[in-house]
């Protein structure tokens, strides 16, 4: 599966209850529902790849390579280890605290964010 490109979001679903079970700080939860939806870039070749996310807040980037744990942090600065795997054509990443599910069906990007019985759905269209 291909994931390289320039996504935009245009869809989150329970963006605010997921924030919170990451304990993410209210500053952050009150920014990121009132900002522009962020637009990501992933590069990838093979099995390394580069994710940016934009936002007006700030822009993260972090780099990692299918089965390989990496560490990546997350709005607020909490920093987690996760090994991405590939599986039938979806990225998985698993930590301490949540698990995301990547794949594309379509023509969106559809991610599935689950940290303990919160689940964060975000969908995103090439640009």
């Amino acid at each position: 599966m291909d994931f390289s490109g320039t996504w935009k979001i245009h869809s989150e679903e329970n963006l605010e209850d997921f924030l919170k079970a990451m304990g993410a700080p209210e500053m952050i939860i009150k920014m990121r529902q009132n900002e522009e939806k962020p637009v990501l870039v992933i590069e990838q070749k093979g099995d390394e790849f580069t994710f940016t996310m934009k936002t007006v807040i700030c822009t993260q980037k972090h780099s990692f390579t299918l089965g390989k744990e990496t560490e990546i942090t997350i709005p607020g600065g909490r920093k987690f280890k996760c090994t991405v795997r590939e599986e039938d054509g979806k990225l998985i990443s698993v930590t301490e605290k949540f698990t995301s599910v990547r794949e594309i069906q379509g023509d969106e990007m559809i991610e599935t964010i689950t940290c303990g019985s919160v689940t964060f759905i975000n969908k995103s269209k090439r640009v």
